[in-house]
């Protein structure tokens, strides 16, 4: 999956089969994927900049001011 989709933030609350992959209460990049959120799922970007499709009742957005959303995203 190329990168180049807008980002959003959103935080994991809930890691159930995914405990090895996503841990909750943490922040990860979501890429915006109209396709694959009409299936309820969502491109997570992990620690080593690799995505990969993970259910979308697992996350909620995550409303930042822009300058650390900004230092976040550049991270």
């Amino acid at each position: 999956m190329a990168n180049t989709q807008p980002k959003q933030l959103v935080i994991c609350i809930d890691n159930e089969g995914y405990a090895v992959s996503l841990e909750t209460r943490k922040i990860y990049i979501a890429l915006r994927d109209t396709p694959a959120e009409k299936h309820g799922l969502l491109w997570i970007v992990d620690e080593s900049g690799e995505d990969y499709l993970y259910p979308k009742k697992s996350f909620r957005p995550v409303a930042l001011p822009q300058s650390v959303k900004k230092a976040v995203l550049a991270a």
